[in-house]
């Protein structure tokens, strides 16, 4: 018989009691997840980060009633392998994207329906980037927005991709780490570092993010479902 698979640890910071205690009762609820602390400031969640490890970190980014942006790299830092996920009331796709830079997985709004929440939880703590469709529309309007350049110089770019690069990309875009994708091509982490760096030269941008993003709007990748 096999063992039970262990449950997701979650650290919740947030500095109101109440949305911390109705989170723990809305994700408690789903098999698999379990609230292992609760904290409301930084020094606290940094305390006890030292003390046991979680797999995944839920944050308020309007902690204390200003933005906790600038909390996510420490976060990051002394956590080890545990995933940030943000939660906000703002509806700014520069605040998620801002988010998602300084090392967060993925970005919640407030207003979300309980079954995002958990579906992003489960995306996040398997690797996954996750934004909501509509942050992700509002970033691809922007991206689309914003571009100076004709279609003609963007089929160029696309035209210098290797067939290898674009199936990286497509794995990328599904929200496959380097190792992942690198068992599944059959190929080194290294070489996927390569063709990651060969590909934001050619593309013109310079992170993960907004490689996705630029691939959902020039169609090298599926818009999730």
């Amino acid at each position: 018989m096999e063992p039970a698979p262990e449950k997701i640890r979650i650290l919740i910071i947030d500095d109101q009691l109440v949305v911390r205690e109705g989170l723990r009762l809305l994700i408690e609820n789903h098999p698999g997840i379990k609230i292992s602390a609760m904290v409301s400031t930084l020094a606290d969640a940094l305390e006890i980060i030292a003390r046991q490890p979680f797999d995944l970190i839920i944050l308020n980014l309007e902690l204390g009633g200003s933005s906790a942006l600038s909390v996510i790299p420490k976060l990051r830092e002394t956590a080890g392998k545990a995933r940030v996920l943000a939660l906000t009331g703002v509806r700014d796709s520069e605040t998620h994207k801002k988010a998602v830079q300084l090392g967060a997985m993925g970005v919640v709004l407030k207003e979300d329906a309980a079954e995002l929440l958990i579906k992003a939880i489960e995306k996040v703590y398997l690797g996954e980037v996750w934004l909501d469709r509509l942050s992700l529309g509002s970033l691809l309007w922007q991206l689309t927005s914003t571009v100076n350049e004709s279609v003609d110089p963007q089929r160029r770019k696309i035209a210098t991709l290797t067939e290898r690069e674009r199936e990286v990309i497509t794995l990328i875009a599904q929200g496959l780490k380097n190792k992942q994708i690198a068992e599944r091509l059959f190929i080194s982490q290294t070489t996927v570092t390569h063709h990651l760096s060969s590909i934001y030269a050619k593309l013109g941008v310079t992170d993960r993010l907004e490689l996705v993003v630029y691939a959902f709007a020039n169609k090298l990748a599926k818009l999730p479902e």
